[in-house]
């Protein structure tokens, strides 16, 4: 009988208890049992998790590696998907080794390229993948220029952090004055052009902005995986327009994200998203971590995260084709377990707290307990 896999994932999306359903479900039945650790001790991936543990708060790269080295070897992890401080976690990749514990995450080498949105435009628009105009931007000055030569084209200008994820701080300007029509509904990303300026110079420091035109939709985002030796195995789009998702084989969209993967060391589950500029996909941003969808490539009858498993096991997949493509859908939440409130927090220098006999999402969350080592 096939021996138990134990995963850890750190400070990971709410969205991967799907990740961690998934690894439960793998095709093989093989037994896999999952450590959680993050910092949000109302994380639903806490609950999710067969142990779990909160984090220790202020930790510096270097610290949070051998906190995770240490975790390693107490938890007997076999394979570990970090999220939090990837970059110093992939460089200690041999020190990982030698504890026994797989990292499924990309080379030292991609993750610097792609931590750095104008970097990693540069370096894909080397290797032929189209991108967008963009203009990197410290000052008023220099962002009121760069918006001037969007508009100029007859483009809409919007900005975003040289680093980041999620579509923090993405806003596109407008040139409108500030009125009430701004105070209805929901919130939007628009945001004038004069606060911004005036809220650069108060500040009195520089940002590190990228300005670009705004891309129109579809977008599509192409989960691949890709082995050590640099040959992908599964790669499929999956788009969105609107409300609407649905997936797509178009080698449009997957041709340059292989070449992205495969050209860049992106071994293992990465993302990579585009957009359109005028009549062509060009490049939005790349992810060298497993998306917080990739659970609805299970539509297509692909389990990604145990494949993905697999491969860092040393366990060879081939080249996986989808069975099918899923039907249009849309994306709708639902309730989660949580762990029970008032859970003591870690200091950095005490990180002994196991949350142990944490509820499977079939089970009450009420059934977990808080014990001490």
């Amino acid at each position: 009988m096939p021996s138990r896999v134990r995963v850890w994932l750190n400070r990971t999306y709410a969205e991967n208890v799907f990740f961690m359903d998934q690894l439960r479900r793998n095709p093989s039945d093989r037994a896999v049992e999952i450590h959680a650790t993050h910092g949000d001790p109302d994380s639903p991936v806490l609950a999710a998790a067969d142990t779990a543990e909160l984090e220790p708060e202020g930790l510096s790269p270097a610290g949070y590696v051998e906190y995770a080295l240490d975790q390693c070897v107490r938890r007997g992890i076999d394979v570990f998907v970090p999220r939090l401080h990837q970059a110093a976690i992939v460089a200690q990749r041999a020190e990982f080794a030698a504890a026994g514990t797989a990292l499924l995450a990309p080379t030292p080498e991609a993750v610097a390229v792609f931590e750095d949105k104008a970097i990693a435009y540069e370096a894909v628009r080397s290797v032929g993948v189209p991108v967008p105009p963009w203009w990197r931007v410290r000052t008023a000055d220099e962002l009121v220029a760069a918006i001037e030569e969007l508009e100029a084209g007859g483009h809409r200008a919007c900005f975003k952090p040289a680093a980041g994820a999620g579509g923090a701080g993405f806003r596109v300007i407008t040139r409108s004055p500030f009125s009430l029509a701004g105070l209805e509904g929901f919130p939007g990303p628009y945001v004038q052009l004069d606060l911004v300026t005036e809220a650069l110079r108060r500040a009195g420091k520089p940002v590190d902005w990228l300005v670009m035109p705004r891309l129109e939709q579809p977008e599509v985002s192409v989960d691949c995986l890709t082995g050590t030796d640099n040959r992908v195995r599964l790669a499929v789009g999956r788009t969105k327009n609107g409300r609407r998702r649905g997936f797509t084989l178009d080698e449009r969209w997957l041709r340059p994200a292989r070449l992205i993967a495969e050209g860049f060391g992106l071994h293992h589950l990465s993302n990579v998203q585009f957009r359109m500029f005028g009549d062509r996909p060009v490049l939005l941003d790349v992810n060298t971590r497993p998306a917080g969808g990739l659970h609805q490539l299970s539509l297509c009858g692909v389990n990604a995260p145990w494949s993905a498993v697999q491969l860092a096991l040393g366990e060879e997949t081939g080249v996986i084709e989808p069975p099918f493509l899923g039907q249009d859908y849309t994306v709708v939440s639902g309730p989660r377990p949580l762990l029970p409130a008032a859970l003591p927090r870690q200091r950095a220098e005490s990180p002994e707290v196991l949350l142990s006999a944490v509820p499977s999402p079939a089970q009450p969350a009420a059934a977990a307990q808080v014990l001490p080592l």
